[in-house]
């Protein structure tokens, strides 16, 4: 200050470099916390000193502009004193124009609502300033009026830029609303009809408050907006935004006493006349003024305690779940349709095959009405029921679907999960486990219906030595072991054989060994358990022989989750076929897709080596017990 009171040049570059890395190393609350008070006081009357802490900022390198930028707007105590600050910069500075009017706003949302103030009113104070106040205001409003960032982005950004914007409106005056009137009308206009058809109520409400907001604002006669909603303290805080506060002074780090001194200051002085005239005045007790409100009502509330709510019947057929599922307004009654289908579908397989593929379509493409609990594992294990009871038909429509145009990778990566989890239930035996004794149950007597002795006299006699025997150890109980046709036999080429045959070709909207690499890892995983679970199969040789030449072709694929299924692939072929079928049938794939993993296999011996050794890698892919995570 000294030098330039006399006339010299001073450069304050340095102690910039300096601020700007302790604010970026993570000290910025330390430093800015003792220099922005300062600077505050200093800046007040002072305009050589405006002038060298706006040099200050100035001179920040980009690099750490967005620290010492965000640093000062923290603790600023008011949009006057953050423009004393930093003055123009946001003008001056493309780095601080872009924390300031797009970071801080559009990419951040935890900011403090009396931060956003600051912040804004800083853009306000300046005529300079302001057309980066239109602009930031026209930018927020295209984020709000967004169906996709409606549907997601979280319920607190919303709230965050519902704030900014009201913030935004309440600094506009009447020359600027008339020249963006039509601008206005029209972002109110969509953004309130993206709000409303949102499933969340935050959400709705919060597009009513902010659309009558603007409709305030721009309507300077005839009616305005209204909606009718349940007011809340945080719909009292946003309309509270639209008044502007005069600016008022912060005392921070002050002593217990002195806060209490000021306080005392603050308050006026009343007269002990006062004081007693107060304390004499005569109150009216509650009850009777209730009694004065409630005079005229004279109707009596009914006793709801008692009442329960009525449960909405679920249909009872499988046409009547499609027509529920397809065409129905009820939402009670859809609810109830999506919770029961899957029983239902178990219950009535011949119905089922009957439209099996049809209400395997509208479970695929079934959005959510309404926030039912578990809805997605509803809907999918609703598709398990349909894809169990009718295999072949259903599995054709499933794998064709996955190469197709129009579905989103959820979709796809749904259709996976599906087979790989029907497979798994059609691969168990259906069997309830039944215990046994190794030694004879509790003696008991049974009454037989009557026979002819002739035929039941041994069995008559059997039951008497059992109940007139006393054993002192029953043994442990054993579960029997289960065991049945395999119902995976049959169908496991549909599941198989159509997933792995058009990998390589390209569509519009999806490309397996282009960017969609994750649903690609995805197949190659769902393929392994596929192999795993046709063990024993009569196709599991021509399964193996494919999948082999499926891992050749992808195994230099860059991403490593698609290379850590392509060795589940060979894990679980390696466990389903034969050993001596794959010695017979796929010696030479086998040796190349050692060589590929970098051993050496020099002879038959080798290669049973290499298969036995293999087996303690699967355990780490498989549960012991023979079901597959997914």
């Amino acid at each position: 200050v000294c030098f330039i009171l006399g006339g010299l040049d001073c450069s304050i570059s340095f102690v910039s470099h300096v601020l700007g890395k302790v604010c970026v190393h993570g000290r910025q609350k330390e430093i800015l916390g003792v220099l922005v008070p300062r600077l505050t006081d200093l800046t007040k009357s002072d305009c050589i000193w405006q002038r060298i802490c706006w040099r200050l900022v100035e001179c920040v390198p980009d690099r750490w502009m967005e620290a010492v930028v965000l640093g000062f707007v923290q603790k600023a105590q008011g949009a006057d004193v953050l423009s004393r600050l930093l003055g123009n910069l946001v003008v001056k500075n493309k780095k601080a124009q872009f924390v300031v009017t797009q970071k801080m706003l559009l990419l951040q949302y935890g900011h403090a609502t009396a931060m956003l103030q600051n912040l804004l009113g800083y853009l306000a104070l300046d005529g300079l300033r302001r057309t980066l106040l239109l602009r930031v205001l026209q930018e927020l409003l295209e984020t709000w009026g967004s169906s996709s960032t409606v549907k997601h982005s979280p319920p607190e950004q919303q709230l965050y830029i519902s704030k900014a914007i009201l913030i935004c409106l309440s600094h506009l005056k009447e020359p600027e609303i008339e020249s963006c009137r039509q601008e206005l009308l029209t972002s109110m206009m969509e953004g309130v009809k993206c709000h409303l058809d949102s499933s969340l109520p935050q959400l709705r409400r919060l597009g009513m408050v902010v659309a009558e907001s603007i409709s305030s604002k721009i309507s300077t006669e005839g009616p305005v907006l209204k909606f009718e909603y349940e007011e809340d303290d945080e719909t009292a805080e946003l309309k509270s935004l639209l008044v502007q506060t005069p600016p008022f002074c912060v005392v921070t780090n002050l002593p217990d006493d002195d806060r209490i001194e000021k306080a005392d200051a603050a308050l006026p002085l009343v007269p002990e006349s006062n004081e007693t005239s107060h304390t004499a005045a005569p109150v009216m007790p509650d009850e009777e003024s209730d009694a004065e409100l409630d005079s005229d009502d004279d109707l009596i509330p009914y006793d709801m305690s008692e009442d329960k709510e009525l449960k909405i019947k679920a249909p009872v057929y499988i046409r009547d779940c499609i027509e529920v599922l397809t065409g129905s307004e009820d939402v009670d009654k859809w609810e109830a349709t999506v919770k029961a289908l899957e029983s239902l579908v178990r219950k009535n397989p011949a119905a089922t095959r009957e439209v099996s593929v049809e209400l395997a379509k509208i479970l695929l493409h079934l959005e959510e009405k309404t926030c039912v609990e578990g809805f997605v594992e509803l809907r999918q294990r609703a598709q398990v029921a349909v894809l169990t009871t009718d295999p072949i038909p259903v599995a054709k429509y499933l794998t064709s679907q996955f190469y197709s145009l129009n579905y989103s990778l959820r979709q796809r990566m749904d259709i996976l999960d599906v087979l790989v989890l029907a497979a798994q239930e059609l691969s168990c035996p259906k069997f309830h486990g039944k215990i046994e004794h190794s030694g004879a149950q509790k003696p008991c007597i049974k009454l037989l219906p009557g026979t002819d002795s002739s035929k039941d006299w041994r069995r008559i006699v059997d039951e008497r030595i059992k109940s007139k025997t006393r054993r002192f150890d029953t043994g442990q109980s054993r579960i029997e072991q289960a065991s049945g046709p395999n119902e995976f036999n049959s169908v496991a080429g549909h599941f198989f054989f159509p997933l792995i045959q058009h990998f390589d070709r390209p569509l519009t909207t999806f490309d397996l060994l282009g960017e969609d690499h994750l649903v690609l890892g995805r197949l190659v995983h769902t393929l392994a358990i596929l192999m795993y679970l046709a063990v024993n199969t009569v196709t599991v040789v021509a399964m193996g022989k494919a999948l082999l030449e499926f891992v050749w072709t992808l195994r230099f694929h860059t991403d490593s989750y698609v290379r850590q299924g392509l060795l589940s692939c060979i894990s679980s072929l390696l466990l389903s076929v034969p050993a001596e079928r794959i010695l017979a049938d796929m010696t030479e794939e086998l040796l190349e897709t050692q060589s590929w993993l970098g051993g050496k296999i020099g002879g038959g011996g080798n290669i049973r080596a290499f298969l036995v050794s293999d087996a303690v890698f699967v355990q780490h892919l498989f549960n012991c017990d023979g079901s597959v995570d997914v």
